[in-house]
């Protein structure tokens, strides 16, 4: 039987089949639409999301995407993100990834948060570096290693976040007490705004477990991390450029409702299967504990 609170995202994901239609992928509790993500951001309409988590586009000339001039594409991005602030609840927040973008006379590797971060009305809480280890090598700078986050609430002064449920348990001195009472808190530290995950990385020897074939793929920890951070179960969550279906299969991993925008049909299949393979998973699992 669903909770009250997987209840309202259920309704709530209904809301948006009715507003948008027949999907190109639907469960109990997923949606996946092909099409452009302006349009269905505009049809979808006004507080209806608890999270937003998303990369778009980097502007960089990737299989999937056609590079824009700059100005053109920044005023792009403001568009959409305005849409998405409309389209969050008054409690939601807004999670951007971006990389970097070579700008003309004034640098060769910038980083595209830095020139997006006022295009949209969200209120900035911080920028998290994700530092993912392996990549390319530099011979005239330092070799790349990091990417950014902005993290954005649509209200400043009331927003949803659950630090213990992220808290780093790796502390040097779990056990160390000032005036008789603990120092740390028993679940662990407050992670950094620095985090450390894995790329997911492909090729014949050194491929994640959880690579597919987009050439642009989140790690599910990343994810995972900002998911249990910033919606509670039974949110709604959207990913209006979800490629590969990272964000919707970390969604329903965690109790949450998905929604997902993607222009690429071969980039919605794979979502769709990894939406499915939860689902399956889940079944198999209530049946094991029916046993």
């Amino acid at each position: 039987m669903a909770s009250a609170e997987s209840s309202a995202g259920i309704r709530r994901l209904k809301l948006v089949r009715d507003r948008l239609g027949t999907p190109y992928y639907e469960s109990e509790q997923a949606l996946l639409y092909h099409g452009d993500s302006l349009q269905l951001l505009h049809a979808v309409g006004e507080s209806i999301f608890d999270l937003v988590v998303t990369s778009p586009p980097y502007n960089i000339g990737k299989a999937y995407e056609e590079p824009l001039p700059l100005d053109e594409y920044l005023n792009w991005c403001g568009d959409w993100m305005k849409l998405v602030y409309q389209a969050a609840v008054d409690t939601g927040a807004f999670w951007l990834n971006v990389g970097y973008v070579p700008v003309p006379r004034f640098g060769k590797a910038v980083p595209l948060p830095y020139l997006l971060w006022d295009r949209s009305p969200f209120y900035l809480v911080q920028e998290v570096v994700w530092n993912y280890g392996a990549g390319v090598a530099a011979r005239r700078s330092f070799s790349p290693r990091n990417e950014k986050f902005l993290w954005y609430v649509k209200d400043a002064e009331d927003y949803y976040f659950d630090l213990d449920a992220v808290r780093d348990p790796d502390v040097k001195y779990p056990r160390q007490k000032k005036n008789g009472k603990l120092k740390c808190n028993p679940l662990g530290k407050n992670p950094t705004d620095v985090w450390g995950f894995p790329k997911v990385t492909s090729g014949k020897n050194r491929s994640s477990k959880e690579r597919t074939e987009h050439p642009a793929q989140f790690p599910k920890a990343v994810i995972e991390r900002i998911m249990l951070a910033c919606s509670a179960p039974g949110d709604l969550v959207l990913d209006p450029f979800v490629g590969s279906g990272t964000t919707a299969e970390v969604a329903l991993r965690t109790g949450r409702c998905a929604v997902g925008f993607e222009l690429e049909r071969r980039y919605l299949d794979l979502a769709s299967e990894r939406c499915e393979r939860v689902g399956l998973e889940g079944e198999q699992l209530d049946l094991e504990e029916g046993q």
